[in-house]
């Protein structure tokens, strides 16, 4: 499956389509810090994966995943690549897809990635519409009384 869980906080999950999703979310994690005014780069969060991905400190507690590995054919390119993933923010609309997303426990990834997870887990897996649905229009059969 093109796909990876992400966890946000204590309860809440995302299903990630992991091209062009997966190392953006990466970012969204590592920022999480630095947004919230208690770092003002990633790297300097002691919790944080970001300097061992950055090729800065080497942790045993990491597996690579495939996306961070494609990113270049040696750990100095990939170290290089995964440090020019920070030099530009992401933009408000990639971090509210991400807040919602993981907020409601959505799938995050492409609409064909989407209709993919939805048919597998034959539920929904993007928010809605608010509010209840749309009771149909049925004309009714009542007849007409006619008067006089």
């Amino acid at each position: 499956m093109d796909g990876a869980l992400i966890w946000e906080g204590r309860f809440r999950s995302s299903i990630v389509q992991e091209r062009g999703y997966f190392l953006r979310c990466h970012c969204y994690i590592e920022l999480n810090p630095v947004r919230a005014d208690m770092v003002s780069h990633p790297g300097d969060y002691p919790w944080s994966s970001y300097r061992a991905n950055a090729g800065l400190d080497s942790s045993r507690l990491l597996s690579p995943h495939g996306e961070y590995l494609a990113l270049g054919k040696h750990e100095s390119e990939r170290a290089a690549a995964y440090q020019e993933l920070f030099r530009s923010a992401l933009d408000p609309a990639q971090l509210e897809e991400i807040r919602s997303t993981a907020n409601g426990g959505f799938a995050l990834g492409n609409e064909r990635f989407k209709a993919k997870i939805a048919a597998m887990l034959e539920r929904r897996v993007e928010r809605g519409a608010p509010g209840r649905p749309r009771k149909e229009n049925h004309h009714s059969s009542r007849s007409q009384v006619s008067t006089g």
